[in-house]
């Protein structure tokens, strides 16, 4: 099991959107890729993905840039990761073509099944507010430490 790391960075993207959703406005691909540390040019690829998707709106002139189409309460994880990857991570539950040539005699497919259904409901359930929320919380308890 193992996150592409696309799915990580448009992650990282789509919660730096979150965090300025309503105050801050349009943020630019520099300023968003400047903050994750990555290059402009893969940062737009994402960018642009998950825009064709609904999840993101393009913003031209001086005070432009991209910004939420949508409230972060709106748009989970799930969306997200469902744009920019498979969101199977179990590998022996995938949905493509190359599925494991024992998947009909594998004792353990229940599990991975089971395991592979737990992490989907997971990612459904969170959405990119439940996680702005947790890192506000997390940057208040660092302040008092």
């Amino acid at each position: 099991m193992k996150l592409s790391t696309r799915a990580r960075y448009g992650l990282k993207a789509m919660l730096d959107l979150a965090l300025c959703y309503g105050n801050a406005g349009c943020q630019s691909i520099s300023v968003l890729a400047q903050q994750q540390g990555i290059s402009e040019a893969y940062l737009e690829q994402i960018i642009a993905a998950l825009r064709r998707a609904g999840y993101v709106t393009a913003s031209r002139g001086a005070q432009g840039g991209y910004i939420l189409s949508r409230g972060p309460a709106q748009i989970s994880v799930y969306d997200i990761f469902s744009v920019l990857e498979d969101t199977t991570l179990v590998d022996c539950v995938s949905t493509k073509q190359v599925d494991c040539q024992n998947a009909c005699t594998c004792a353990a497919r229940p599990l991975w099944l089971k395991l592979q259904n737990r992490i989907d409901d997971v990612l459904k359930k969170t959405t990119l507010q439940d996680l702005v929320d947790d890192y506000t919380i997390q940057m208040e308890r660092s302040k008092h430490e």
